[in-house]
């Protein structure tokens, strides 16, 4: 079966009539980030951001980041986590996860961030009706990277996801450790030895690492019908994530 040579681009199909009027935001991976309305046309373009995702807020501010670490020695670690206004000027930044000094690389502080954080006053991490986070206060919760070992879980190293709450600072002020829990995950023993053999190895230099757990997200509760029923573990303060 053969490919089309043309593919159409830009929107194809928008009915009015069936469809909820709004903006979309999206990465455009040489350019920034886009912010389109629904037939297409651009509003605005942070260039040179690399948001994994890119999450707009209150008054045209944009929770995104400034590029990535090399693959060669890492998994999708983002350099930091920035708030930007809509001109592009930066009112919030957080990089102080780890100090990294990669060979042949400057040495420079990072978020190793992936896949998602979520700013103070919305469940979803971005603006929602209803649900409108800060913009110029409040903490910041951020899926991270850090390397670890763990010998109930492999004897190779280990890239660990972590959620680190940040302040309007950019300080760590609570943080939790996705392998020092993993006594409560409740794997079988079948799952055990797979990941002991092989934790999802990835061959990054110099000594590779098991990306063991992937979380790709994460979001606060926030109230709900779970925990008005009584079942406490849906309390809404909690955290819940998925890979």
């Amino acid at each position: 079966m053969g490919h089309p040579t043309i593919y159409p681009t830009g929107v194809t199909v928008y009915d009015p009539e069936r469809s909820w009027n709004g903006f979309t935001i999206f990465q455009a991976q040489e350019v920034g980030a886009v912010l389109m309305d629904m037939n297409g046309r651009e509003v605005n373009v942070w260039k040179g951001v690399h948001g994994m995702p890119n999450k707009i807020f209150p008054g045209g501010y944009l929770l995104t980041s400034r590029g990535r670490r090399s693959g060669k020695y890492s998994v999708q670690d983002g350099l930091d986590v920035i708030q930007v206004d809509w001109d592009g000027n930066i009112v919030w930044k957080f990089d102080r996860n780890e100090f990294i000094d990669d060979p042949g690389i400057p040495g420079r502080w990072m978020a190793r961030y992936h896949h998602d954080f979520q700013r103070e006053g919305s469940t979803t991490g971005y603006y929602a009706p209803g649900m409108e986070p800060k913009t110029d206060s409040g903490n910041t919760l951020v899926l991270a990277h850090r390397n670890a070992r763990n010998p109930k879980i492999s004897d190779k190293q280990l890239l660990d996801d972590v959620i680190l709450e940040v302040d309007w600072d950019g300080d760590i002020v609570w943080e939790w450790n996705c392998n020092e829990h993993f006594d409560e995950m409740g794997f079988r023993e079948g799952p055990k030895n797979t990941l002991a053999r092989n934790p999802n190895y990835r061959p990054t230099q110099p000594e590779g690492m098991g990306d063991w757990m992937h979380i790709n997200s994460m979001s606060v509760l926030g109230p709900n019908r779970w925990y008005d029923a009584g079942d406490e573990r849906f309390h809404p303060d909690n955290i819940i994530v998925d890979g």
